[in-house]
């Protein structure tokens, strides 16, 4: 299991250290180990597709049409769902989705309303 952190440009898991450098190899983003560090301690900022950064009880609108696993619906373009809760994880988003139910997204296939 690795510890290194989370490139904070584009959220990607697969870092690795090169010299006093953390790399990303999706997005080539380079940050020093010491920003690392001080980033570690500040609090985790979740942001939509267009780079806005979300907080809990926000607005959003999907952005792209989401299959639900063991099921036949589909959250479509455009809903709409109001106050959000930020949760750690591989889906940042928590929320209830009228019609649907409690839902998980990821912060990526929303935008901030």
């Amino acid at each position: 299991m690795s510890t290194l952190p989370s490139c904070p440009s584009c959220n990607s898991e697969y870092t690795y250290e090169d010299g006093t450098m953390y790399t990303c190899p999706e997005c080539a983003h380079e940050w020093p180990r010491e920003a690392a560090a001080e980033a570690g301690e500040q609090q985790k900022m979740v942001r939509d597709a267009h780079g806005n950064e979300l907080h809990d009880g926000d607005a959003v609108t999907v952005i792209k049409d989401l299959k639900l696993k063991g099921s036949s619906q589909v959250v479509k373009v455009g809903t709409k769902v109001r106050n959000i809760r930020l949760v750690d994880g591989d889906h940042d988003i928590d929320c209830k989705i009228d019609g649907i139910g409690a839902m998980k997204l990821k912060s990526q296939f929303v935008k901030k309303s």
